[in-house]
């Protein structure tokens, strides 16, 4: 299965929402905000104060129940490469308000702990994203624990190809699955 069977599947399945289609892009599906409060309920992201959090559409629930919660947030800047927006108000959740109410920054300093989006994960923690774009580029560097969230249908039992990155935890809608990854696993580029 390939990247394009995954975004074909959600379109057909009807678990892919907005934006449309969701083939070259991280998915926003259907239950992403449910996934986002159950993710961000577990005991590991609530131990983190200051998360690193992807601009993808499927992330904002997540940007907006952090703020809400009194976390502080770094966001991608889109046009600004390596550059971030620190971010503590709510209405920043929407990246279109970031630029205004974010504070621009060159390093996130104090961040413990990156959230990204992913096409697909599988349980030992592999995450497959659309394979390009700053988390590829700039995130490795900073050595964080990462989490990401997916629809059931994006937890495969394995990947199609050598995951982009590692996880701790996959946000699902209404469960959280705790990765084990075997000592056989290699690392992520």
């Amino acid at each position: 299965m390939t990247r394009d069977q995954i975004w074909a599947e959600l379109l057909r399945e009807r678990v892919a929402v907005y934006p449309l289609p969701p083939h070259g892009h991280h998915p926003n599906f259907v239950g992403a905000k449910e996934a986002a409060a159950t993710l961000l309920d577990h005991p590991q992201l609530q131990a983190h104060r200051c998360l690193i959090v992807g601009a993808e559409r499927v992330l904002y629930p997540l940007r907006k129940q952090a703020l809400a919660a009194g976390m502080t947030l770094y966001l991608p800047d889109q046009k600004r490469e390596g550059w971030y927006f620190l971010v503590t108000d709510p209405a920043g959740a929407d990246l279109k308000r970031s630029r205004e109410l974010g504070e621009p920054k060159l390093k996130p300093e104090g961040a413990t702990a990156a959230v990204l989006a992913c096409v697909a994960a599988d349980r030992a923690g592999g995450r497959l994203s659309k394979g390009f774009g700053w988390a590829r580029n700039g995130l490795p560097g900073l050595d964080l624990p990462t989490y990401t969230l997916a629809h059931r249908r994006m937890l495969k039992d394995s990947l199609p190809c050598p995951p982009d990155s590692r996880v701790r935890l996959i946000g699902l809608p209404g469960e959280v699955v705790e990765c084990v990854r075997n000592e056989t696993d290699s690392p992520a580029p």
